[in-house]
């Protein structure tokens, strides 16, 4: 059996608990009223688009229905629909300012699925590169981010607001 090493992710295997300790981040981020601390990119009537704060890559966000459910089958109608188009708009505008060359999507539904918050379903959206899971993870011990989790906040923030303001013209 091969074995992904990915030793980055400690400071969430070790937080986990305590942030799981605060409530549902997909509930409480939204509530705060402050997005830029919340890291939430964008709101929409029945979903929102949030960063990742221990993200795989860059441009690591997640797109969350603002009603606290757990199964797809959960979801209403306009939320599926408002759901797939912030995947769109966030691919889109992750595309537009990063420039990728693939990305990953998905969704962990339940504990054993992977699910850090199972209560409260998210689809993942994680830009790729070739050679984004280089030597350093393995040898160093450490995942190179290249931008800070505010700059990139700021830069797809932007983005995803230029577009929008196309869609409207």
């Amino acid at each position: 059996m091969e074995r992904l090493w990915r030793p980055w992710r400690i400071a969430y295997v070790r937080d986990i608990e305590s942030i799981r300790d605060e409530g549902c981040i997909f509930c409480t981020k939204p509530a705060s009223g402050d997005d830029r601390a919340s890291l939430i990119l964008y709101r929409g009537d029945t979903a929102f688009i949030i960063m990742n704060l221990y993200p795989y890559n860059n441009g690591h966000v997640m797109v969350s229905p603002f009603r606290h459910v757990a199964g797809l089958e959960e979801l209403e109608e306009k939320e599926r629909v408002e759901l797939m188009d912030l995947v769109v708009l966030a691919v889109r505008a992750i595309g537009k300012e990063m420039n990728p060359q693939g990305f990953n999507l998905g969704m962990n539904l339940g504990k054993v699925a992977g699910a850090g918050f199972d209560e409260h379903l998210h689809m993942h959206i994680v830009p790729r590169w070739q050679g984004d899971a280089n030597f350093m993870p393995i040898v160093g011990k450490a995942k190179v981010m290249p931008e800070s989790l505010e700059d990139n906040y700021e830069r797809l923030r932007l983005s995803i607001a230029s577009l929008l303001q196309e869609n409207r013209q």
